[in-house]
């Protein structure tokens, strides 16, 4: 595991302890040699996880788009920023550029794009481990209403399980190592996948 894509908010949220895990996410992956690929904001969650895998000597990829650049004040510090023309490449770089998807928290956006990759990965188009941060019980009600939408028979056992959480990093890593894809699942080869994405 080369890199992986962290989703989080452009805020710093209402505890501090939302930023104190997206620092021990940042070591957790310069620990272990994992570069970080997100949506290349400086502010917030996306600025402090960034800032401190550069602190620690790591490589930090940012993806955004043009017209977030000034909004979400496109971080210029980083090993590679790629600026690009609409959300939609955004996200397809991003997951391109990542060997796995962590979703800390944040909101609606980081919702829709952990929701997305999971889509993907539920269809075959990618078979790469996602997770949730669960920092402080943050996912505690998505998981929980997963767990509803199983039992209401509007997503298989097998998809929900796609979703890994845990709320320490070092966790979360190890699961996302032993990650084995689901063999009943069809995974599209790269081009295929790359012509639906």
């Amino acid at each position: 595991m080369k890199s992986i894509c962290i989703y989080c908010g452009s805020s710093v949220g209402a505890l501090p302890v939302y930023a104190e895990a997206a620092r021990a996410m940042a070591r957790e992956l310069v620990d272990n040699n994992i570069a970080l690929v997100y949506g290349g904001g400086n502010v917030g969650l996306m600025g402090i996880v960034a800032d401190e895998v550069l602190r620690l000597g790591g490589e930090a990829t940012g993806v955004i788009p043009q017209a977030l650049m000034e909004k979400e004040v496109g971080h210029r510090g980083l090993t590679r920023l790629h600026i690009v023309k609409d959300m939609h490449e955004r996200k397809a770089m991003m997951a391109e550029l990542s060997d796995g998807f962590v979703a800390m928290p944040g909101g609606i956006g980081t919702l829709e794009e952990l929701f997305e990759v999971m889509t993907w990965s539920q269809l075959g188009f990618h078979a790469k481990p996602i997770g949730l941060l669960n920092v402080q019980g943050f996912y505690d009600g998505l998981v929980a209403f997963l767990d509803h939408v199983v039992s209401q028979r509007f997503l298989r056992t097998e998809h929900a399980s796609l979703l890994m959480h845990d709320s320490d990093p070092a966790a979360l890593l190890s699961a996302f190592r032993n990650y084995r894809p689901q063999h009943h699942i069809k995974w599209l080869d790269r081009e295929e996948a790359a012509k639906i994405i």
